[in-house]
């Protein structure tokens, strides 16, 4: 009997940055892609409990904008971003480019896995949850 076969992915945790220069952050979202399935991934999920504890200028309302416009890219949406046009590899390393903003992703990971959809929920659950 024959495995499934294992798919190289790449996955990176989306943080929110309030204050760059104290260094803090919240885990806010992943990301994960698969270039030979062509097949990415993006969630996010913010905890106001979290969020509210730390202090700083942005609104739960604003971070969530940003992470939106992350998942637009991701899905490839071409009505609202150039962006989504690009094949998935570029659109991953578009969305987690080095930047010094309030969003911000770590760097990205490598991985085999038989299943992309069910190791994205666990790294998801694991890292953002």
């Amino acid at each position: 009997m024959q495995s499934k076969p294992e798919h190289l992915y790449e996955y990176a945790v989306v943080r929110f940055v309030p204050r760059v220069e104290r260094e803090e952050f919240l885990n806010v979202g992943l990301i994960m892609m698969c270039k030979r399935r062509r097949w990415i991934k993006f969630e996010y999920l913010i905890n106001p409990q979290r969020f509210g504890a730390f202090d700083g200028p942005i609104t739960i309302e604003e971070v969530e904008k940003h992470l939106q416009a992350f998942l637009n890219v991701a899905r490839g949406d071409k009505s609202t971003y150039e962006l989504g046009g690009l094949p998935v590899e570029e659109r991953f390393r578009w969305l987690t480019a080095v930047r010094s903003s309030c969003i911000q992703t770590s760097r990205p990971h490598p991985g085999l896995t038989q299943d992309l959809d069910l190791t994205f929920s666990r790294l998801f659950d694991e890292l953002v949850k």
